[in-house]
């Protein structure tokens, strides 16, 4: 294993003359309050460019999500109001992303691209190794491809679904061990994606370390709530695999909103810049990888690691399934983009804005009666559909069915998590999720505090009216990923009550 110490940010200067990096010092990084003491999130941007939104009638509506088989990503974005589905290559770019991209080497091997983007993840990681593909689930197919074999495990803070995937379609099996209390919405503890050490020593001795494929910590936590994973964890879980010889793997996809969590709520790293507590989780993990659609605000991703071995292993299949080793399947102008939106995730008024915003919501929500996941994580606002739909059976959707009821009252596009989309059990029985939840993502930098007050609103108005909701069932199943490309129906015609319920409070709105 050789390790290459991080280049400086002068040296970054030589290859990236657009970064403006007055922003990346230590004192820009002090909290920003108002004199009247009122709690908002405060943008340190501009908006230049703007995107045209409509929103059609609830009549509209109903019948356009019929016709997506109720599923929310059937939905055509025109059809949409507030697109909050994901913040999966939707997160706002910035003025330096958009004239880096003019800068691209479109060679296809070789290219000058390629090497300014893999200093940049020396710059954020510490890292000499850096494989490209196409996005996060790329690398988690090479990754699963090279280390999962048939009856191995893996052990996770918290499987995603693609990750689950990939890792059963190689013989594996996932075991979690996040403490029962993270999947309590109203339990309050900082660091819910944490991993409890206690189980994750029982659960290795029960497999055997020898059958583990390696163990993964997702920081943070997309499935429940994008709670964050506390840098003392990291350290201990580390650690741990070390002293057994068992391999680490890290997810870095959410790694922005991690860095603001554990800077703002673990009281070691408060006086660490973002970059120096970037660089003190990176040499903990064997083996780090990232969907640049989330980190980096571009399309892309990549597998970096200082272990050559490791990456010998993996490297090719980069060829094989993605693109030559210099791209990976990414557009050029994307890696440039990647590169400078990486260098931009030190800013720690950067990273803020997600997680400002999320709080934002949540608060907001709250004051409505509205119930969700707390404290307030990253990614996006987190209803919890167990609570708000407690009267629709789990075998039928409910958070399913309240991301249908949420776009029907509002335009709003959110993302089911919970039993839909788990997969099914061997015997073909419904996996009944722990956690329903409606997901609204905050793309970085993308919506206005009034739009938060819009969806608010409706969804405050949705559940004093949620005894109108009820259930879903299949129509169409898919036998993997059904949540992406699964059609459903509703269960009776309580679609319709719901239209009159709100065109009866909602004249206006017609």
């Amino acid at each position: 294993m050789t390790t290459q110490s991080p280049i400086t940010l002068q040296e970054i200067n030589q290859d990236f003359s657009l970064v403006h990096t007055a922003s990346l010092s230590p004192d820009a990084e002090q909290a920003i309050g108002f004199f009247s003491g009122k709690k908002v999130p405060l943008e340190m941007h501009r908006v230049t460019t703007v995107k045209r939104l409509y929103l059609k009638d609830v009549d509209s509506r109903a019948a356009c999500i019929e016709q997506a088989g109720n599923n929310t990503f059937l939905l055509d974005n025109r059809d949409v109001f507030l697109d909050m589905l994901t913040d999966s290559g939707v997160n706002s770019m910035s003025i330096f992303q958009q004239a880096a991209m003019q800068t691209a080497d479109d060679s296809y091997a070789g290219s000058a691209t390629y090497y300014r983007l893999k200093n940049a993840l020396n710059y954020i990681f510490g890292t000499e190794y850096f494989l490209p593909a196409h996005q996060g689930r790329a690398c988690e197919n090479i990754i699963c491809t090279s280390f999962v074999t048939p009856g191995s495990y893996v052990i996770t803070n918290y499987h995603f679904t693609t990750t689950k995937a990939h890792i059963m379609n190689n013989g594996g099996e996932v075991i979690e061990v996040v403490p029962e209390t993270s999947l309590d919405p109203a339990h309050l503890t900082d660091f819910k994606g944490d991993m409890d050490l206690d189980l994750l020593a029982s659960e290795t001795e029960r497999v055997g370390k020898e059958n583990l494929a390696f163990v993964r910590v997702e920081a943070g936590t997309n499935l429940i709530g994008g709670q964050p994973v506390s840098l003392a964890n990291m350290r201990a879980v580390s650690k741990f695999c070390r002293e057994r010889g068992i391999l680490t793997v890290f997810d870095a996809s959410l790694l922005a909103d991690n860095l603001y969590f554990i800077k703002t709520r673990e009281p070691e790293a408060k006086t660490k810049t973002v970059r120096e507590i970037a660089l003190e989780i990176a040499p903990l993990f064997d083996i780090i990888y990232f969907s640049a659609r989330k980190l980096g605000c571009a399309r892309g991703g990549g597998i970096v690691s200082n272990n050559l071995e490791l990456i010998e292993t993996m490297k090719p299949l980069v060829p094989l399934n993605e693109g030559f080793l210099t791209y990976g399947g990414m557009s050029v102008r994307e890696m440039e983009a990647i590169a400078i939106g990486l260098i931009e995730s030190c800013d720690f008024h950067v990273i803020s804005q997600t997680a400002l915003f999320v709080e934002a919501g949540l608060d907001l929500l709250e004051s409505k009666g509205v119930p969700s996941v707390r404290p307030a994580g990253g990614l996006g606002c987190h209803v919890d559909a167990m609570k708000f739909l407690d009267h629709v059976p789990l075998e039928q959707y409910r958070a399913g069915a309240l991301a249908v009821a949420a776009y029907i009252v509002g335009g709003i596009r959110g993302m089911e998590r919970g039993t839909l989309s788990e997969e099914r059990n061997a015997d073909g029985t419904d996996h009944l999720s722990k956690m329903e939840l409606l997901r609204l993502a905050m793309p970085r930098r993308a919506f206005t505090l009034s739009q938060l007050e819009y969806v608010a609103d409706r969804l405050g108005w949705l559940y004093e009216n949620r005894h109108l909701v009820g259930g879903l069932r299949f129509v169409e199943e898919p036998k993997q990923m059904r949540f992406f490309f699964g059609r459903l129906e509703a269960i009776d015609d309580w679609p319709t009550k719901l239209v009159a319920a709100f065109k009866k409070d909602m004249p206006s709105q017609l």
